[in-house]
């Protein structure tokens, strides 16, 4: 099996030797710049706490591409751990007691395709559901009731990153019928994309 390549992001010089030092001694790793990165790739930041320029750096304005990320970091509250996972942080470790095994686990369970979620959906799901939290659950009286076991069905399995064919297969649906349900409850709870939709019945609690 080929080595995960894996680049370091670090606002601290001697933290960016020191990782990349270690992560050079593993044999399931290739240490590359960040501007190498693909979307194939991971990447691992170090921060004391998410300031702006961190948080430009993760949602790749200063150049990074929109690879999965391993946040080592100090304290981090709720609201950092949502503009995280908007920054399509994968997974998140506390620095003080991360060990080195436990990090290189970290960037080999993260690399593409190993998640229930891809990474863009994973982004999107999370700033929708930052846009519903002030958001009334009823829009125009239509509330989670009225969503029909079918639309719940199809609710979940978008949640779990399945596409159009892949719900219509597990379902016994045909293509056009899950586009017509999910269009159906979109319209009709005024939901922008299908994301919207599944941070939408999450908050209702119907998955």
């Amino acid at each position: 099996m080929e080595p995960v390549r894996v680049a370091v992001w670090t606002t601290d010089p001697i933290m960016h030797a020191g990782l990349t030092s270690f992560l050079r001694t593993r044999t399931e790793l290739m240490v590359v710049e960040p501007g190498e990165l693909t979307g194939d790739d991971v990447l691992v930041a170090h921060t004391d706490r998410l300031t702006p320029r961190v948080v430009a750096e993760l949602r790749g304005d200063g150049g990074s591409t929109l690879v999965p990320k391993v946040l080592l970091a100090g304290e981090l509250g709720e609201n950092d751990i949502l503009t995280a996972v908007e920054c399509r942080v994968v997974a998140v470790l506390s620095r003080a007691r991360t060990s080195g095994d436990l990090l290189v686990e970290a960037v080999l369970s993260v690399a593409p395709r190993r998640g229930l979620l891809p990474t863009d959906l994973l982004g999107q799901l999370l700033d929708s559901m930052r846009r519903l939290q002030d958001e009334p659950l009823v829009r125009d009286g239509a509330d989670s009731a009225s969503l029909t076991a079918r639309e719940i069905d199809v609710l979940r399995l978008m949640a779990q990153g399945c596409d159009t064919a892949e719900i219509a297969a597990k379902l016994c649906y045909s293509e056009r019928t899950v586009k017509n349900t999910v269009y159906g409850l979109t319209n009709r709870l005024h939901l922008r994309n299908r994301p919207h939709a599944v941070a939408y019945a999450m908050r209702a609690g119907v998955i």
